[in-house]
């Protein structure tokens, strides 16, 4: 079967090593986003994706905004291939890319559909609290991840996993329940769902507001923002006037002496912060970074600044 691929990102590198490598599959092109620089020294970077295709001599088109690019459209059109595979490609197929394959376009989609449609499921899944997260093969249609559902498989998440670490999970699971779906659907036992609209829940792009801490959220919810908007936007308050990024946590459970939130408290080697609506939860802050130095063990930063228990507290 003839496939172009369509990804960007380290995410999507798993699945185009897994069609590459595949006896029943024959990559014929691949579509990323643009070179675009990044860093302090906005030195240029190449889309991982582009570098695996090179590396097996694989053509690579790298469109700006396909909607508004027909000689693109026409080259993958050039292309034949029998079925789209699209991986976190980060742009909107018109009806005129969807018409291509005679097979479809299949995406790969970062949670258990139809819960958490859009961009960012598998953030979302960990800022929700969920104990269990997934990835899900469908065919694209016209709409926001509404087509039907092909395959799925579920990932147990645990207290600590971070966003980074789902979706390294994600990548290699969903990989092989790409090539899973292809075999499928070349023995014809492929069978796709209409998604229950009815209990769709939406996974919004991220912000840089989300990652302001309130301290008058429960513990939980704080802890699982943290995790759950890593890389970007990360999370973060303010302590005497300047930021303090939060990097991880840890939630002591139970009920403690009410005080206000954002109070903070040392106990040994421990940092802990007041919150919840009265104050009468305890996070504990594990690793943080204050403004222009590097990630450091709270320990450290509490030493650093010879924070007072129970003196000092956020903005």
């Amino acid at each position: 079967m003839k496939v172009l691929f369509l990804g960007t990102p380290d995410f999507a590198v798993p699945t185009l090593i897994e069609l590459i490598e595949c006896p029943k599959t024959e990559v014929v092109g691949v579509v990323c986003q643009p070179d675009r620089p990044a860093g302090r020294g906005k030195k240029v970077h190449v889309p991982p994706v582009k570098e695996v295709a090179l590396k097996h001599n694989i053509p690579v088109l790298q469109p700006v905004k396909l909607a508004k690019q027909p000689d693109v459209v026409q080259a993958m059109r050039a292309l034949a291939p029998d079925l789209i595979v699209m991986v976190a490609f980060g742009q909107i197929l018109k009806r005129e890319v969807l018409d291509i394959p005679k097979n479809g376009v299949m995406n790969l989609h970062g949670s258990l559909l139809p819960k958490l449609r859009g961009a960012a499921p598998i953030n979302w899944s960990i800022i929700n609290g969920d104990t269990v997260a997934g990835i899900t093969t469908m065919f694209t249609d016209v709409g926001v991840d509404t087509g039907p559902m092909l395959l799925k498989a579920e990932v147990p998440l645990t207290d600590d996993m971070t966003s980074i670490d789902l979706a390294h999970e994600l990548s290699t699971v969903g990989a092989k329940l790409v090539i899973k779906t292809i075999e499928k659907m070349l023995d014809g036992t492929l069978v796709a769902a209409p998604q229950d609209d009815s209990q769709h829940t939406y996974a919004p792009i991220l912000n840089k507001e989300m990652g302001i801490i309130d301290w008058k959220w429960r513990a939980s919810q704080i802890h699982n923002r943290v995790r759950g908007l890593q890389p970007w936007p990360g999370t973060s308050a303010t302590f005497k006037g300047g930021p303090l990024k939060i990097w991880k946590t840890h939630v002591l459970e139970g009920d403690h002496p009410s005080a206000p939130a954002g109070n903070i408290a040392v106990e040994g080697v421990h940092v802990y912060v007041c919150c919840g609506e009265n104050g009468s939860e305890r996070i504990e802050l594990v690793e943080v970074q204050p403004a222009n130095k590097n990630r450091m063990s709270a320990q450290a930063w509490a030493n650093g600044i010879h924070l007072k228990s129970g003196e000092e507290h956020f903005d």
